[in-house]
């Protein structure tokens, strides 16, 4: 049989494996630890709810056959700004909850699947530090979250909203319940694990920190910034160590599991590293996947500590309660993971689906249900409303929209491209650039054949219709809500050409093989090249201030509607023509507001001290008086309104269905990718001109 060997035999292994298992510090030999976790539930739209009750049918049933040494555990993002956080302010959900707010019913979710501990994730803060206060702080009949908030590396008795929830390090996690701590204690079986958190340092430039102190100072993932912040870490592991805890895991919300990976070996008593908000899928070769889905490496990924030799182990899984990921443990007398223990037929991802849920015969957790019922009864009536239609799948998956173009990435830029000629009544934009990070989901559905394992067959498909007024094909508010889930405001400013040639070294300065950035763009009004394999920019985000100047963009070009080349700002890796010419361009207040205020500009773009920004914001009265009006769910001057009055403007029918191809590739090419042919379409290397290769050919005179 295809499914796990470990689905009969679990309880016969439970005997002699828990017979080992002792009270006794000094007698811990092969003492058993059943951890499982999972982080990222940052979709925002109701693929989490799809996918949370065989999650916790799962987490029952695995929790349920060995209650005594099983721990569950979060690594950040339990939640994210969009229609799930908004929808827990209704009343209906309120009474489900204890009390109605925003970001309440996925705590509840949590509290229901029995969090013991979790990492600070950057979505916690999206909303502020009041708002996070407000989630997970109890409230009257609202219990707030039943777990501890960890990060070592904040500081969050600096900021007014949250100084009086921090709570004692290395304290009891029960005791720290809707607080928050470096550290915390969950005893098994007589056995005290201790839990680190840590978060991302790169925090102030991609959400709302407030007055958070965030260390280590201006890291740039350098070696020198990773041991940084390994020493920070290693602080909080030693106020565990010396209070004689032996088994200790660290929770990291990191963003690029290139961070955790590069801590395992540069820590000191960290057994287990569980990575968080890189969406990465870890799997071993027992692992049945769910359609589509590949994993990027071995689950789990093993390295040695940095100053015995003793095993350490990094684990994730992907977001969204797509998998519930589990870890089988034994600890020698030492405290030591028995690598020898690790049992691929039990430890891995397991996929929250209903036939893996039938074949363990499992069942969801009630508490669960009644959360995930009352959020989707509110959510149902958003994806009847319908605001155009597409004949493709929009591909806003976290691999495409943050490492190449995306036929979604067009189309919202393309959308707000348009809309800013509509509201703003001064010089007309010509450029739209918005960060990938922005866009949250796809819209659209991924269908393979049952059991099948072959990507070939895997499809990617349009929305499907419902029961809720949707046609096929049809872009609901709900599906907008939760691509867009941040829903900036949008703003216009003034960029030189030189000032346009940092912004977008910038926007690729963090490309490469196996990163997924946030800050990676995607354009209108723009066709350029880049090159991963030469200098990236580095340092600040003041425009022309960078501490390293960037030399990844080969070509840049701005064009017209019908793609005809209207200037060439960079040729060649080289500025063409007067530095000092100028663009109008839209992009997102996250982003931008720097130019308006002076201050930290979102995932560190270079607005900061521009010639003459002569900033806009779209969403001030003075501009939104020249919305459109074909779309009114989402407020005026804001992306979600943008996309809405653009879909109902140009593809408001089924006979009108945008229909580019989720393989475009027509604004942004990786010259390296495209050298080596390694990830872009086969089929479209050839429609590139032979300019293209000529300049390669030029700079690089070794190429074949």
């Amino acid at each position: 049989m295809w499914w796990r060997s470990s689905f009969l035999v679990l309880p016969l292994l439970l005997g002699g494996l828990l017979s080992g298992c002792s009270d006794d510090d000094d007698n811990d030999a092969a003492f058993q630890l059943q951890l499982l976790h999972y982080a990222d539930v940052d979709g925002g739209g109701t693929a989490a709810l799809e996918n949370v009750e065989a999650f916790s049918a799962l987490v029952d049933h695995f929790r349920g056959g060995m209650p005594e040494h099983t721990v569950l555990v979060s690594s950040g993002d339990n939640y994210i700004p969009g229609p799930i956080f908004q929808a827990s302010a209704d009343d209906r959900v309120g009474a489900v909850t204890g009390a109605s707010g925003v970001g309440r019913g996925e705590i509840a979710m949590a509290n229901a699947l029995g969090v013991q501990v979790s990492a600070v994730g950057n979505h916690e803060l999206d909303a502020g530090t009041e708002a996070f206060a407000g989630i997970i702080a109890p409230d009257g009949d609202y219990p707030g979250a039943q777990f501890p908030y960890l990060s070592g590396n904040l500081d969050f008795s600096s900021d007014a909203n949250l100084e009086d929830l921090v709570t004692a390090d290395a304290a009891a996690a029960g005791d720290g319940a809707g607080r928050l701590a470096a550290s915390a204690v969950v005893t098994v079986d007589g056995e005290r694990i201790g839990f680190v958190g840590a978060s991302t340092p790169t925090l102030a430039s991609i959400t709302s920190t407030g007055d958070i102190g965030i260390a280590p100072v201006g890291f740039d993932g350098s070696g020198e910034a990773l041991d940084a912040l390994a020493q920070v870490i290693q602080e909080d592991v030693d106020v565990l160590r010396d209070a004689g805890i032996d088994k200790i895991i660290l929770l990291a919300h990191m963003q690029q599991i290139q961070v955790e990976r590069a801590l395992a070996p540069r820590l000191c008593g960290v057994d287990v590293i569980i990575a968080g908000g890189s969406n990465t899928l870890l799997a071993d070769g027992d692992d049945i996947l769910r359609a589509g889905d590949t994993a990027a490496d071995f689950y789990p990924l093993e390295y040695t500590a940095a100053c015995d030799e003793a095993p350490v182990l990094v684990v994730n899984t992907d977001g969204d309660f797509t998998y519930l990921g589990r870890l089988m443990l034994e600890f020698d007398d030492q405290g030591r993971i028995i690598t020898d223990a690790l049992d691929p037929s039990m430890n891995g991802a397991w996929a929250a689906t209903e036939d893996t849920v039938n074949r363990l015969g499992a069942e969801p957790i009630p508490g669960v249900m009644a959360v995930s019922d009352a959020l989707r009864n509110v959510l149902v009536e958003k994806d009847g409303n319908v605001q155009g239609h597409t004949d493709v799948y929009l591909d806003g998956r976290r691999a495409t929209v943050r490492t190449r173009e995306s036929n979604l990435g067009d189309l919202t830029a393309d959308a707000n491209l348009w809309y800013a000629d509509q509201l703003d009544t001064g010089e007309a934009p010509v450029i739209s650039l918005k960060n990938g990070g922005g866009i949250r989901a796809d819209i659209g559905r991924i269908v393979a054949p049952p059991g099948s394992t072959d990507a070939s067959e895997v499809e990617y498909l349009p929305p499907a219709g419902n029961d809720y007024g949707k046609p096929d094909g049809g872009i609901s508010q709900l599906d907008m809500e939760t691509s867009l889930a941040f829903n900036n405001g949008l703003v216009t400013l003034t960029v030189t050409a030189g000032e346009l040639w940092d912004i977008l070294e910038h926007a690729v300065a963090a490309a490469g093989p196996d990163a997924t950035p946030g800050s990676f763009p995607q354009v209108a009004g723009l066709r350029f090249e880049f090159d991963t394999s030469r200098t990236a920019r580095t340092g600040g985000d003041d425009n022309q201030g960078a501490a390293t100047t960037g030399e990844r963009i080969r070509t840049l070009e701005v064009v017209d509607d019908s793609g005809a080349v209207t200037d060439t700002v960079v040729e060649n890796g080289s500025l063409v023509g007067d530095a000092n010419r100028t663009f109008r361009l839209v992009t997102l207040n996250f982003l931008a507001d720097c130019a308006a205020d002076g201050g930290d500009c979102g995932d560190g773009y270079p607005y900061n001290n521009l010639t003459a920004a002569e900033y806009r914001s779209l969403e001030d009265p003075a501009y939104t008086g020249n919305d459109p009006g074909l779309s009114d769910f989402a407020t005026a001057g804001t992306e979600q309104d943008a996309l809405g009055e653009y879909l109902q403007a140009f593809h408001g029918d089924a006979a009108s269905a945008y229909d580019v191809s989720m393989e475009v590739n027509e604004r942004i090419l990786n010259v390296t990718c495209w050298v080596s042919l390694d990830c872009i379409p086969h089929d479209k290397a050839p429609l590139f001109h032979a300019r293209e290769w000529l300049s390669i050919v030029a700079d690089d005179p070794t190429q074949d």
